[in-house]
């Protein structure tokens, strides 16, 4: 069952990430506007505090697509 508290806390916390690294959601917001769509490929690079560097990437398919416009319709309302 949805609960809506749950979502109203996590928006809280998306608003509080946002505002603590904007360049990164405005980076988020300029994939949406751009770049994402059926065989994009996004790559991710995490370097952890003790140096360590993770990597993957993967290739967007039409359910991931599926996936963020039901997301993107989710925050709109």
């Amino acid at each position: 069952m949805f609960n809506p508290s749950k979502l109203f806390k996590v928006k809280n916390a998306w608003d509080t990430f946002s505002s603590n690294h904007p360049k990164f959601a405005m980076f988020l917001n300029a994939l949406h506007q751009n770049g994402l769509e059926e065989g994009t490929i996004i790559e991710v690079n995490v370097t952890t505090a003790s140096g360590k560097t993770l990597g993957s990437n993967l290739k967007l398919t039409k359910t991931d697509m599926d996936l963020f416009k039901e997301l993107s319709e989710l925050s709109k309302n």
